[in-house]
């Protein structure tokens, strides 16, 4: 299994941990609360956990396909829903 994990910096975590699950949530299967979310991909699982200044985000998959293809995603759509701050996404891959 293949893991890696990011902490962004945030005082808007909690709107985009939503804005992610909602969105992913039309195609995948998606669950959230106010501070906890879980994306099910199919070819990677995400979970997502907000503070009141930061978004912690732990993907895992099985394949280096998958694996590649949700640390993208993921980081794709968090920068396109904050398009007025300067995320920093530096994913510290676990072994």
């Amino acid at each position: 299994m293949l893991k890696a994990q990011t902490t962004v910096e945030t005082e808007k975590a909690t709107r985009y941990l939503k804005a992610l699950c909602n969105h992913f949530d039309r195609k995948v299967e998606a669950t959230y609360t106010d501070t906890q979310g879980s994306v099910a991909f199919g070819f990677a699982d995400c979970q997502m956990e907000a503070t009141d200044d930061t978004l912690s985000i732990t993907i895992q998959s099985e394949t280096d396909e998958g694996f590649g293809r949700v640390k993208y995603v993921i980081s794709d759509h968090l920068v396109r829903f904050a398009p007025k701050e300067d995320l920093i996404i530096d994913w510290q891959e676990e072994s």
